[in-house]
């Protein structure tokens, strides 16, 4: 596997120098895997996290090595790295949170339309 410096980011660049790949194939990734998202520095250029980095190799090794498709990778990629809660929430807790959600949100547009009559 890749060694990987410790740091806490990495510039588009770095990434694509650590993976051997090109940068258009990495934003690509991160338009279609969801677990893989890039930030943004104050000069606005992406910088990656090194668990970003880990995803892209495995994306690579999946995809180029192993043989899988696009959508098989991204089920692959979700069950590794995902963080799927193993807890379920009851339904009706969940219906009584959309209701007070519900009617915070009729509150609110309450007084909107009465700020806007005026």
């Amino acid at each position: 596997m890749t060694e990987i410096p410790e740091k806490l980011f990495y510039k588009l660049n770095e990434v694509s120098r650590l993976t051997n790949l090109d940068p258009k194939v990495i934003d690509y990734w991160e338009e279609e895997f969801p677990l893989l998202n890039a930030g943004r520095n104050r000069k606005g250029e992406k910088i990656f996290r090194p668990k970003d980095i880990k995803i892209i190799l495995r994306i690579k090794e999946l995809l180029m090595k192993e043989g899988f498709t696009l959508a098989g990778a991204k089920r692959k990629i979700e069950e590794e790295f995902g963080s799927k809660s193993k807890t379920t929430t009851h339904p009706d807790l969940l219906r009584k949170a959309l209701y007070k959600i519900k009617q915070e949100l009729e509150e609110i547009l309450t007084i909107i339309e009465r700020n806007d009559t005026k």
